[in-house]
């Protein structure tokens, strides 16, 4: 019997309440700042979003008042650029990303029959790094140093010749702060999808929405690192002298461009791939049957990942591009239309074929219909080059991005928060409010940006704070004035309804749409670890195929019903059709994600403050911060296998294969990859753009090479003392396991002092910017050494305190890939730097 259960309770009760009482979070607000919960942490990214994006629309009715008759002084041109500036950045950053991120927290989980995400403790610290890094950027309006060169900060504007103040290093340090949550939640939600399912969920069964997630993850996995990268460069220049963006050293302005549209196109469907999960959903349910073509959907969402990365120049058509790369560029940004249209007519015929019940979602899908259609039509015309020449940079394009981002996104929030609000809340909002707020939104949204593209056909530039009386533009300003304020009243009113629903809102009953994915088989308040059994699935829409489900999963007499010794259990299953194959033992509540986001916060204040040795020495306490995370990661030390229910045995995490932290080393490496991809695409783009490379005088001298073969030989030693080091392990000797991976340790070190002394003649990086490509790539590439040195020496702790052994190798395991891929781009970087230069 359960000590902690009070007495008289049957073996069912003496269950639950070990459940609760392993999956509770801690009272009080020392508890809740250590909550990992996906639907906690999940909720706080929703919430934080929506204010943001109050925030942001606050900043646009400042400058839609400027705008509203020539000649307004509502803003001065420098607060008008500030005020743009924040506005689309927290739109693009601090809103639109995270608000659909905080869904899937919330949500996947609950529709894949998993208990939680598989590292709680990520999602926790990507939340506090979101936080923390909204306000490091907003905290610019304290500095009076607001950024004020554009959302999309083009160099050599932002460079510190033409923004010598803070302005432009708050946005790329907060903004790149913040990107960590994205990548974080990526790697987090792609894990959990492919591993973390219910038995039976196959990849034929996953969710629209998750499957939209999956999708928009990768996305993000791929699409992320370019603007990371470009925001480290740039910062870089302005702190140290760098001259990648200087033309006058080697440099091309234009790199940032092609870096930062490598990342803004895919953004545009990493916002827009979220919400058509949720159209998906929603139209499902309301139509009140399956979804028509449900695999031509899965195929136009994967099909619209892949297009969405060979249109980044769509946004360059104007800089000088040679016409036949604007033609393939065009024809690609035309081609992606035909999965978006795939979706389209796949709602219309579920819709169709259904029969649709008229509530409030159903409202917000219709005015997400009417509003995205226009949107894609005018996406089509700006991708044509005649027609873009003319209308780049106008207010035609200010409308076409507001009905495709905001219109495609916003409708479909609005229709997912009135649908999931009876599960988050237990409560439904209040009907007439949310047909009135509706209305207001609908109304105000149309006609705030359609009287837009008249004005920007008529020649209105954007982020320009004012126009001539001449150019008659005066009165369609007006509208969109005045119906701006009419969509912010609808907006606050949402809002208010959702929030005022939480404690006034009429009761719920479970599932009160009668849908028929697993989220609604769960109670209301939904309990901390979702399901009592974890549920086994039957078809795409489980509740609808077996109706008994939803009060099975309640019961805990299945899958995991069992709560073991205060551990924190998932069911790990195979990639293709779901099988358990182990069972994932995760962290509890901790601070110590608070704690590492609060510390890196002050890393990058001291950097801001050019105060680079208290960074430097700030980030001694950092490092001891995530290797106590590491150590208390999961369940140390736990047995190798557990009863997942009768007459089922299963490993854990550590003794498994298919481990989800092998398959978050596996997504960390995508990311790192595509950044050292992206990297190594500035190094030859730059050499394309001039004569020598390296130029005359500067560059890596013969006498280097003796230098260079020595620094590829320790790395090849690296590689070799890993292997000998696994082998150890393998076979049983844990000590001499230890001492291999010590070695390897070592060896890293050696080749971090020989690769340097092997760089010395390519001169100062202010020189040229061959110089400075050249060593931020070998940079890179030894922070990645000493990163691998410090799981080296991390791993041979944990051998020797017996934490690793050959039944439990997966720290190894991890270890010895994240070697194997360092040695891998060493080599890479080696070439680049001292065999590719000696032969062009």
């Amino acid at each position: 019997m359960n000590a902690s259960a009070p007495p008289g309770l049957t073996p069912e009760d003496e269950r639950l309440s070990a459940l609760r009482a392993t999956w509770a979070t801690p009272p009080g607000w020392r508890g809740r700042l250590a909550a990992v919960n996906h639907s906690t942490i999940g909720l706080r990214f929703i919430v934080t979003g929506l204010a943001f994006f109050l925030v942001a629309g606050l900043l646009a009715m400042f400058m839609r008042l400027q705008l509203a008759w020539p000649g307004n002084l509502v803003l001065d041109p420098q607060r008008y650029a500030e005020f743009t500036t924040m506005h689309g950045t927290t739109m693009m950053f601090l809103f639109a990303v995270p608000v659909m991120e905080g869904f899937a927290l919330y949500l996947v989980p609950k529709m894949i029959g998993s208990r939680d995400l598989p590292f709680p403790r990520l999602s926790a610290f990507g939340y506090w790094c979101y936080l923390f890094g909204g306000l490091f950027l907003y905290s610019s309006f304290l500095f009076d140093a607001v950024p004020d060169s554009g959302w999309f900060m083009y160099a050599p504007l932002t460079d510190s010749t033409w923004s010598p103040g803070l302005n432009a290093d708050f946005w790329l340090i907060g903004v790149t702060f913040a990107e960590i949550s994205a990548v974080a939640a990526a790697v987090e939600m792609i894990v959990a999808i492919l591993v973390c399912r219910a038995p039976g969920m196959d990849l034929r069964r996953i969710p629209l929405f998750a499957w939209a997630m999956l999708v928009t993850s990768f996305m993000i996995v791929f699409g992320f690192p370019p603007l990371i990268l470009a925001s480290i460069l740039l910062e870089i220049q302005r702190a140290f002298g760098f001259v990648f963006f200087d033309p006058a050293l080697g440099g091309d302005p234009l790199l940032w461009q092609h870096l930062f549209w490598l990342f803004g196109h895919p953004e545009v469907y990493i916002i827009f791939l979220p919400a058509a999960g949720v159209v998906s959903m929603v139209v499902s349910t309301f139509a009140r049957r399956p979804m028509v073509g449900y695999t031509w959907i899965v195929l136009a969402l994967v099909g619209t990942g892949f297009l969405s990365f060979g249109l980044w120049v769509h946004h360059m058509f104007t800089v000088g591009i040679p016409l036949l790369a604007l033609a393939f560029f065009s024809a690609a940004s035309m081609a992606v239309a035909i999965p978006m249209g795939i979706q389209v007519f796949a709602w219309i015929a579920t819709l169709w074929a259904g029969r649709p019940w008229l509530r409030v979602p159903t409202l917000y899908l219709f005015g997400f219909f009417f509003v995205f259609v226009p949107g894609g039509l005018t996406g089509v015309m700006v991708a044509m080059v005649p027609f873009d020449w003319q209308a780049h940079d106008s207010h035609f394009v200010v409308a076409h991005l507001h009905h495709v981002l905001i219109g495609g996104l916003m409708f479909p929030l609005f229709a997912g928060l009135h649908y999931w609000l009876p599960l988050a809340s237990g409560r439904e909002p209040s009907e007439s409010l949310s047909r009135t707020a509706f209305w207001l939104v609908f109304i105000g949204f149309n006609l705030t940006f359609l009287p837009m593209y008249l004005t920007g056909l008529l020649g209105m530039p954007r982020r320009a704070y004012t126009y001539l009386p001449e150019l008659g533009l005066h009165w369609p300003n007006l509208v969109s004035t005045a119906a701006g304020f009419v969509l912010a009243v609808g907006m606050v009113a949402v809002l208010l309804d959702v929030a005022l629903s939480f404690r006034h809102g009429p009761r719920a009953r479970r599932n009160p749409w009668r849908a028929g994915t697993l989220e609604w088989a769960l109670e209301h308040p939904v309990p901390d670890f979702n399901f009592a059994s974890v549920p086994r699935v039957q078809g795409r829409d489980p509740l609808w195929a077996d109706p008994r489900l939803a009060e099975a999963t309640q019961r805990p007499d299945g899958l995991l019903g069992e709560a073991r010794h205060g551990v924190r259990e998932l069911i790990g299953s195979s990639i293709l059709d779901a099988r358990p194959e182990q069972v994932i033992r995760i962290s509890g509540p901790t601070r110590l994600p608070l704690l590492a986001a609060l510390v890196l916060a002050a890393l990058l204040a001291a950097f801001l403050a050019k105060l680079y040795w208290l960074a430097a020495a700030i980030a001694l306490p950092l490092l001891a911060l995530l290797w106590r995370w590491g150590w208390t990661t999961g369940d140390p030390g736990g047995p190798d296998a557990v009863e997942a229910e009768a007459g089922l045995v299963l490993p854990t995490q550590y003794a498994a294969r298919n481990a989800p932290g092998w398959w978050a080393l596996v997504m960390s490496l995508l990311v790192d990859g595509s950044l050292f991809a992206s990297l190594v695409f500035s190094y030859f783009y730059l050499w394309l753009g001039t004569d020598a490379w390296p130029p005359d005088g500067i560059g890596i001298g013969i006498a280097s090479w003796p230098a260079s073969l020595v620094a590829l030989g320790l790395l090849l030693a690296c590689a070799a003392a890993t292997r000998l080091a696994a082998r150890a392990l393998r076979q049983g000797a844990l000590a001499r396991a230890a001492r291999g991976w010590t070695w390897t340790a070592l060896l890293g070190a050696v080749f971090i002092a020989a690769h340097a002394r092997a760089m010395a003649p390519t001169g100062a990086p202010g020189n040229h910017a061959y110089a400075s490509v050249a060593w931020t790539l070998a940079g890179f590439h030894a922070a990645h050494v000493a990163l691998a040195i410090l799981f080296a020496l991390f791993v041979a702790a944990r051998l020797r305190q017996g934490l690793v052994s050959a039944g439990h190798p997966l720290e190894a395991r991890i270890t010895a890939a994240l070697w194997r891929y360092t040695v891998a781009q060493g080599l890479l970087a080696w070439s680049v730097l001292h065999l590719f230069p000696r032969l062009a």
